[in-house]
């Protein structure tokens, strides 16, 4: 009791030990053979799918990277800006807080906001997370993440990859089969363009299994956001962030499996 406390720094120098270990990734892999291992998970069928993070930055942060002259701030703490009229992109501007959040809106008219983009593979057996990656927000960080995440499916074997229409394109659905994926992405159906799925995929009975089972993805993003922190960012950088994504996607296991099995213990 009489011992000098630890210099406070000791948290910071061991939290930077864990990420360079990489103890996220290597605590999610061991929960998912632990899942594996109790026979809750598919190894043949599998839904991607994305979301924005919003970053733990203001918009006030997002200013210009030339430094151009800014207007003087009436109160120096928390100062007022007024973005009307200005044009504002991530090509100009960039967040002074968090350099890697970029500027990211979920639809055509909705909020733009700094942001980080989510994404899992979730396997379609029990809805138990197999995979995780954290990209930076930028326009083709959905399709991105989900060839990095299919490509890190185990085996050889054929697998299915279920979808929603934002990934019905051309270039990933040949991507999706180059790594003996098949695609069963949702039709765009509103698209001015003809889909990338046709009959040859639509047509089997699995293709409509995979567009129901892959709905289940939300409750994910939904669980992950509502009870596992994850709806507003308390870290910055993509290491940090991607770190806390993967420990959220673990702990959503956690409580999947324990659920399952207790499901299967009073059957």
């Amino acid at each position: 009791m009489d011992d000098a406390v630890w210099h406070p720094t000791v948290y910071t120098k061991n939290r930077d030990r864990l990420l360079e270990a990489d103890v996220a990734k290597e605590f999610f892999r061991l929960v998912v053979a632990e899942a594996t291992k109790l026979s809750l998970m598919s190894d043949e069928h599998f839904t991607v799918d994305g979301t924005l993070l919003e970053a733990c930055a203001s918009l006030k942060s997002f200013k210009k990277k030339d430094g151009g002259e800014e207007p003087p701030a009436d109160d120096p703490g928390n100062p007022t800006v007024d973005f009307h009229g200005e044009r504002r992109s991530n090509d100009t501007h960039a967040s002074t807080t968090d350099e890697d959040a970029l500027l990211a809106r979920k639809g055509s008219g909705k909020e733009a906001k700094l942001s980080y983009s989510g994404h899992v593979l979730m396997e379609n057996r029990n809805g138990l997370v197999a995979e995780v990656e954290v990209l930076q927000a930028h326009g083709t960080a959905e399709r991105d993440a989900a060839l990095l995440l299919m490509e890190a499916i185990p085996g050889e074997h054929p697998v299915t990859v279920g979808a929603d229409k934002n990934y019905d394109t051309k270039d990933f659905v040949a991507e999706a089969r180059h790594l003996k994926a098949t695609p069963h992405v949702a039709q765009n159906v509103h698209a001015r363009r003809r889909s990338a799925i046709d009959g040859r995929t639509t047509r089997h009975a699995g293709y409509g299994i995979s567009q129901r089972k892959r709905k289940r993805v939300e409750e994910i993003f939904g669980w992950m956001k509502t009870v596992g922190g994850m709806r507003k960012l308390r870290h910055r950088g993509l290491q940090l962030v991607a770190w806390m994504f993967t420990f959220a996607a673990a702990a959503y296991n956690l409580v999947r499996m324990r659920n399952l099995t207790a499901e299967g213990a009073n059957a």
